[in-house]
């Protein structure tokens, strides 16, 4: 049995979902439903304590010396792996000549691989991997398992599902015939996929695995060759994932360089070198809005796929339940301490307040029930370990105390500080880097304090003239900041349907009242898209068509049919 054929029932179980955008996923989606979960995350648990303290065996080409500055947020104490630095044009060099065979193997054997790849990342790595995610970025173990586990597997497979419609698409050969005078002119036309070439995907410090695994499927599915780019932070995740491609590409007979990784220092940085590589063919970016700006303006020649973040924002104009609101936003407000990038950050209101069945609840009122909302998730250690989990990077501390300090300072004009942010003992991690959300309340004056992304557990209550006035606040925010996503709060109908259609030409996906356990910025693989491409929060999307297709280019060749095999009338 191929690969292929042992994984296209799942694949096509999976193109289904996409058809549809229907709930599904072949995976179990808590840590505890995994099959023989405590053996399975024992074993996971030991191979990451396994990683601590050594040099990471991967045998790439062109190492020249070794890397390594990783320190978990949870204890604050160094992971000490050093990881093989390798020479940027040898890497670049291994890689092209790695497409040739790759790009001249079958769609279906491509797919087969890969397919493969996720299989062994899924049964083999996965508590592996969610235990680098947790003590790296520093999500907690539920979400490192979840959101940069299996739902990031759920969008490999979803980028292999559009990357085999898009090739697929494509007629491998035809027959055509036209009258030209007197001449009946018949041709045989053979129709190519051909790669790019070398693809560069950036992985971020926050969630690296959600998005580099799909970046890779949709450029390797399409016979490019991939060079990966983690952040310095968090590259164990990565470095696991590489490691699993290139055994596996070995073990189906290609080229392992087909998936090689790229290592730098925060105090030496390659970024720019790999984007401007006169052999880099493919970009795949995701991190911060202001180098995902310079990568979008500085790649060319390259193609470009780019999701940063921005200013996810919530309108606030009316409620059926308003205490069901407050809680729900609480929740997203706190979950991973805001560092997502579909955490929302802006809450427009307007003045006179929030209008509910028993009357309109006046503005200051609702801003304190939603701060202790907020309180009421992270007064308990032992809760607030589970929801905020720890801050990535010390860069986060040190922004919020400069907002905390712009917001006292600023309490005459018109800001408020509604939550003031402190740490708390992480009750099975003392040492962890954490922080409970600061939340300010200002005016459209204070607008040089909100309208840019504030990354973290960092989030403003803006006052606003009316409903209408809010709405114009918050899709301004989206068209000039970027937005991924955003919230709406209203019973009238009508202002619903105005704000559908003032997110969607701002282009943000918008969550429309929902309330109850599930976090509002939940992203579902199969039927969710995340980014549109149409503001500066990104120009992609997982998962579509674009985001594949152009990773390939169809060339043809054509001559005159032979006579022997032209068909008789």
């Amino acid at each position: 049995m191929s690969l292929y054929d042992k994984h296209s029932a799942l694949l096509d179980r999976a193109a289904l979902a996409c058809a549809e955008r229907h709930c599904w996923s072949p995976y179990p989606d808590m840590p505890g439903k995994y099959p023989d979960a405590a053996v399975a995350q024992a074993r996971g648990l030991a191979a990451f304590n396994a990683h601590q303290g050594t040099h990471f065996a991967l045998d790439q080409p062109g190492t020249i010396g070794d890397l390594g500055e990783e320190v978990s947020p949870y204890t604050q104490q160094p992971l000490a792996i050093r990881y093989p630095q390798a020479d940027m044009d040898t890497l670049f060099a291994a890689a092209e000549i790695s497409i040739a065979s790759w790009a001249a193997a079958t769609i279906e054997t491509r797919l087969g691989v890969l397919m493969e790849v996720l299989e062994v990342i899924y049964k083999e790595h996965l508590f592996e991997i969610a235990n680098a995610v947790m003590h790296t970025a520093g999500q907690s173990f539920n979400m490192a398992y979840a959101g940069s586990g299996v739902n990031a597997l759920d969008r490999g497979i979803e980028a292999l599902v559009y990357a085999r419609q898009a090739m697929r698409a494509v007629a491998p050969q035809a027959r055509w015939e036209r009258q030209f005078g007197a001449a009946r002119i018949t041709l045989d036309k053979t129709y190519r996929l051909m790669p790019r070439g070398v693809a560069v995907c950036f992985s971020c410090a926050s969630f690296p695995t959600w998005n580099a695994w799909p970046s890779m499927m949709a450029s390797l599915a399409t016979g490019n060759a991939v060079i990966v780019k983690p952040h310095p932070a968090t590259v164990l995740p990565m470095a696991i994932s590489v490691r699993v491609f290139r055994q596996v590409l070995a073990a189906a007979g290609f080229d392992a360089n087909l998936v090689t990784l790229a290592l730098d220092s925060t105090e030496e940085p390659i970024g720019k070198q790999l984007v401007k590589h006169p052999k880099t063919a493919i970009v795949d970016f995701t991190g911060s809005t202001r180098f995902g700006q310079w990568v979008e303006q500085n790649a060319y020649p390259a193609l470009c796929f780019t999701e940063t973040a921005g200013c996810n924002t919530v309108v606030l104009e009316s409620a059926a339940d308003l205490d069901a609101a407050l809680r729900s936003l609480a929740t997203t407000l706190c979950m991973f301490s805001a560092q997502m990038c579909t955490s929302p950050q802006n809450i427009y209101i307007p003045a006179r307040g929030v209008k509910t069945p028993t009357g309109t609840v006046p503005l200051a009122e609702v801003a304190r029930r939603l701060a202790e909302a907020v309180s009421a998730l992270t007064g308990d250690p032992k809760k607030a370990s589970m929801i905020l989990a720890t801050i990535q990077s010390p860069q986060t501390l040190a922004l919020m105390a400069q907002l905390q300090q712009e917001g006292a300072e600023g309490i005459q004009g018109g800001v408020q500080v509604l939550l003031q942010p402190r740490g708390y003992e992480h009750p099975d991690y003392p040492q962890a880097r954490t922080s409970t959300p600061l939340m300010l309340k200002v005016g459209k004056a204070q607008r040089e304090l909100y309208a840019q992304e504030r990354f973290g557990p960092i989030s403003f209550i803006i006052e606003c003239d009316d409903a209408q006035d809010a709405l114009q606040q918050a899709t301004t925010d989206v068209k000039q900041a970027g937005g991924l996503t955003a919230f709406l709060y209203s019973g009238d109908e009508g202002f619903i349907a105005q704000a559908e259609h003032a997110y969607a030409h701002a282009g943000a996906q918008l969550t429309i009242n929902l309330t109850g356990p599930m976090p509002l910025n939940f992203a579902a693989a199969y039927s969710d898209y995340h980014v549109t491409g149409l503001n500066p929060a990104g120009n992609a999307s997982l998962t579509d068509l674009a985001f594949v297709a152009s990773r390939f280019r169809i060339t043809q060749s054509r001559r005159p049919a032979s006579l022997a095999d032209t068909p008789q009338q």
